[in-house]
């Protein structure tokens, strides 16, 4: 089984080396996100991280893969390896979202630093994602749901872990990841039809 815990702070942590990890991240999404796909509310996956440093570069993959393959007319993805969302603009794609898609619900995807024996899990959370939490940026929180991939341990010289994050961890996680989503996506996907 995937899951390691559920809490009561509503996360989910699923191993990415486990068979089921798409399934079941998938179908966990695919609950917190049906009520707002039937609304016909738009959808926007705002995935954070650069492309410059291997620990951090987990969201603009995942946010590549998903523009080239996203199947439902309301979902946006924002952040990809081509354009990434960041420190420096993140800010301003907040903004961007907000003018753009009105109430959206937004799922943030992030990388994120953690215990050594969490390397390699994925965490579903409600509530907002704290980008830059691990490595002492101050950056605005956001995100209905939010997705992280934890890439390295937390420690001294968090930022220098992630110059030094193994780009293995962080593809078999983006993978799992993106599986996940277009899971989901087929099953909101086939609930919308028959609504």
């Amino acid at each position: 089984m995937g899951f390691l815990i559920k809490n009561k702070n509503r996360i989910a942590y699923f191993n990415s080396a486990e068979k089921n990890t798409a399934y079941e991240l998938g179908n966990q999404l695919c609950e917190l996100m049906q009520e707002h796909v039937l609304l016909n509310r738009t959808i926007v996956f705002l995935c954070i991280g650069s492309d410059r440093a291997t620990g951090d570069c987990l969201g603009p993959i995942i946010g590549y893969k998903l523009s080239k393959y996203k199947t439902l007319p309301n979902i946006y993805v924002y952040g990809t390896l081509e354009e990434p969302v960041h420190a420096k603009n993140l800010k301003d794609t907040i903004e961007t979202i907000n003018m753009a898609h009105e109430d959206a619900f937004i799922i943030a995807i992030d990388a994120s630093l953690g215990k050594s024996n969490h390397i390699g899990y994925i965490t579903l959370g409600v509530g907002p994602l704290k980008p830059g939490a691990g490595v002492n940026k101050d950056l605005p929180e956001v995100g209905d749901v939010y997705i992280t991939g934890i890439v390295n341990f937390s420690g001294l010289l968090d930022q220098m872990l992630l110059q030094t994050t193994r780009l293995n961890v962080v593809m078999s996680m983006a993978d799992q990841i993106c599986l996940g989503i277009n899971y989901c996506i087929t099953q909101l996907k086939a609930l919308t039809l028959q609504s």
